[in-house]
């Protein structure tokens, strides 16, 4: 006697198959799907529609599943609209540092859209914040980024963000730093590390001179 043929399995009972339609509906409800995979599979496609930046921050911050976090935090890079800059700029300010500092990394890639809100956060009353801006300027490819860190070591009156700024400046800093750094050195003149970080920045600037 022949064995019989089961069934064959159908497409949508393949592990890994989206279950849901792929319009910006469809999208936004598997979104918030039970299963990883079709979470992941939503944030991937979602990257195609501007308007879902909010609905993919919000998830952002529920979704404790690292892989969809990373596949989230992919489209609001390739969105990067301003609903997108604001609201990882608002991670900033959160207590979750995987996010904080994954937020951090995803605006250092886009310095065109992030630049119009550095000179914001660069004032802003938390010194952590503030030092979490020199750290997004440290990978921001924007012709004002030394600009911004003379501004910083001029005028933040708080050492540990001069700090921040000061060793970035080290590496990045030209002529034009170089009476910063000076009056930061008599600004924080007790300040051991300020005096050693200003020092090394000077001499390193100097050196390209010669």
């Amino acid at each position: 006697m022949g064995l019989k043929k089961g069934k064959p399995t159908p497409a949508t009972d393949v592990p890994g198959e989206r279950q849901q339609a792929r319009d910006l509906d469809g999208l936004l409800l598997a979104l918030q799907a039970e299963d990883p995979l079709t979470r992941r599979w939503a944030a991937r496609d979602l990257e195609a529609y501007p308007e879902a930046a909010a609905a993919l921050l919000t998830q952002l911050r529920s979704e404790r599943e690292n892989s969809v976090r990373q596949v989230i935090l992919t489209a609001l890079t390739g969105i990067g609209n301003e609903t997108a800059i604001r609201g990882l700029i608002d991670c900033l300010y959160l207590e979750d540092v995987m996010l904080r500092n994954a937020a951090i990394e995803v605006l250092k890639e886009l310095p065109d859209q992030v630049a119009p809100f550095m000179g914001q956060l660069l004032k802003d009353s938390d010194p952590d914040v503030r030092i979490f801006a020199v750290d997004v300027l440290e990978s921001l490819r924007h012709p004002r980024v030394e600009e911004w860190l003379i501004e910083v070591i001029s005028e933040d009156p708080h050492v540990n963000v001069c700090a921040t700024a000061v060793d970035l400046l080290g590496e990045v800093g030209s002529d034009q730093a170089k009476v910063a750094l000076a009056s930061l050195k008599q600004r924080f003149a007790e300040e051991p590390y300020i005096q050693f970080a200003a020092d090394l920045a000077l001499k390193r600037i100097e050196a390209d001179e010669a």
